[in-house]
């Protein structure tokens, strides 16, 4: 039964990953709308969604738990809004043809992650993580130097994503994923809809610019949201943080090659160069996870 569940949970994962690589892919049906009108209509739908699936499930009563929490509560409405910055900047990434910034923040994340668990956890690096965060830091620069801008994108859809963790982490097995998603996108509800009527006001309702493929699209991005993100919940249940942490990097890779190879965005050498001192950083921290691993006892699993 363990390895059954452990099976299960992997194919969740890469499930979960692979989704969120192809978004890139789904969000040229979008392409025309204004982002921050997208991003109105986005959480809209997310709420319904997520409003369905727990009438499905019959979760009002864990959601009422939530609720009663003030502690709980509040830190979900935090994180909404983290979660909302991020979708703003990834959704502006891909409509004007940023994809590879977007998948460099994605890179980017489990380095944020290490320097604000140091920041606001108290935790201390080891020296094999100070090297693969100055090696991360040496690709941006690079890039930087290089290519003449700062990657705004990925850099704000790294440390957005972060953050967020950070704050999950504050309500850790108390809330579950549903519910959390659910209180989340409604706390994200009143920003997005002064987004969105701000959109709307300049631009006029662009959701029909790209035909009826863009209104469908628009359509089916709440489930786009919600989708991979129940299959991490499913994954984070059944497998090991290793396993994620590999896992995770499906989704920076496929965005990455669609970016460069099929959207032909721009890849001078310093961008490589970038890209590579990244994916070495990464490489690092990576086999320091699966060191340790390895050497924990089995009697001490190293649990998601």
């Amino acid at each position: 039964m363990s390895e059954q569940r452990t099976r299960s949970g992997l194919w969740y994962a890469v499930f979960a990953y692979t989704f969120w690589g192809v978004v890139p892919v789904y969000l040229q049906l979008t392409k025309g709308i204004d982002g921050f009108e997208l991003i109105g209509w986005r959480v809209i739908a997310s709420v319904a969604v997520a409003f369905g699936l727990v009438a499905m499930t019959r979760g009002w009563g864990r959601l009422r738990g939530i609720l009663r929490s003030r502690r709980d509560t509040w830190t979900l409405v935090i994180a909404g809004h983290a979660v909302l910055i991020n979708w703003t900047a990834f959704i502006v990434g891909v409509l004007s043809d940023r994809v590879l910034e977007t998948s460099l923040g994605y890179f980017l994340n489990p380095l944020v992650s290490v320097v604000l668990a140091v920041l606001f956890l108290g935790e201390r690096l080891r020296p094999v993580q100070w090297v693969a965060v100055g090696l991360g830091a040496v690709g941006v620069l690079v890039m930087i130097i290089g290519y003449g801008e700062v990657p705004w994108i990925g850099l704000t859809v790294a440390l957005s994503f972060g953050v967020y963790g950070l704050i999950k982490k504050r309500v850790g097995g108390s809330v579950d994923a549903l519910s959390g998603f659910t209180v989340e996108t409604v706390a994200a509800l009143p920003a997005s809809l002064v987004m969105l009527a701000v959109a709307i006001g300049i631009n006029g309702v662009t959701v029909g610019a790209n035909g009826a493929a863009g209104v469908w699209g628009t359509v089916g991005i709440g489930l786009v949201t919600a989708i991979p993100l129940l299959a991490f919940a499913s994954a984070a249940r059944r497998i090991s943080l290793v396993a994620l942490a590999f896992t995770q990097y499906l989704a920076p890779i496929i965005s990455f090659l669609f970016g460069a190879f099929v959207m032909l965005e721009p890849m001078p050498l310093e961008r490589w160069i970038g890209f590579a001192l990244v994916w070495a950083s990464l490489a690092l921290v990576s086999l320091d996870l699966l060191g340790r691993h390895m050497r924990r006892p089995r009697a001490e699993p190293l649990a998601a």
